[in-house]
């Protein structure tokens, strides 16, 4: 009989569907006393891996230039019953060419911008001449997932 945990277990692809759904990425880096550093982010997948755009001098950045480990978390759920989630452990580049940077930022902003042209996503000129001025202080950080454990409750079928 499979474990609780391998019934709840997202599929891969039930996995990629769930993390291109989702808005917010918490993300935990090892802070310089050792303690989890936490922070919730926007991202967007390149590749199947989480990047964020952020502040190059950001506590999260400083904690990742000491040591690239983090863990990440995506979860949904109210009920029991609903909760969704996975944990992803990630090893994490920082990249700092200008052009990467402002690429990922056009990118974060088309994901989470529902007021484009048409109603579909989409930068006008002057927010992406302004995600391009942004980039100049920012850097984009790529989390190269190396495991992941995911949970799907609703898949026990209303049992505890």
């Amino acid at each position: 009989m499979p474990s609780r945990r391998d019934q709840i277990a997202l599929k891969d692809e039930e996995l990629r569907h769930y993390l291109a759904d989702q808005r917010i990425l918490v993300v935990g880096t090892i802070g310089r006393d050792g303690r989890p550093h936490l922070t919730s982010l926007w991202y967007v997948l390149r590749g199947g891996n989480p990047w964020i755009f952020t502040y190059a001098r950001s506590q999260k950045v400083r904690n990742l230039e000491r040591d690239p480990r983090a863990t990440l978390l995506v979860e949904s759920g109210r009920e029991y019953f609903e909760l969704r989630g996975a944990m992803l452990i990630a090893d994490a580049t920082i990249h700092r060419d200008p052009e990467l940077v402002a690429t990922v930022g056009e990118e974060l902003f088309v994901r989470y911008d529902d007021k484009g042209p048409k109603g579909r996503p989409g930068l006008d000129e002057g927010t992406r001449e302004a995600v391009r001025a942004r980039a100049a202080k920012r850097v984009a950080v790529e989390f190269r997932v190396r495991r992941v454990v995911s949970w799907d409750h609703a898949k026990l079928g209303g049992t505890y």
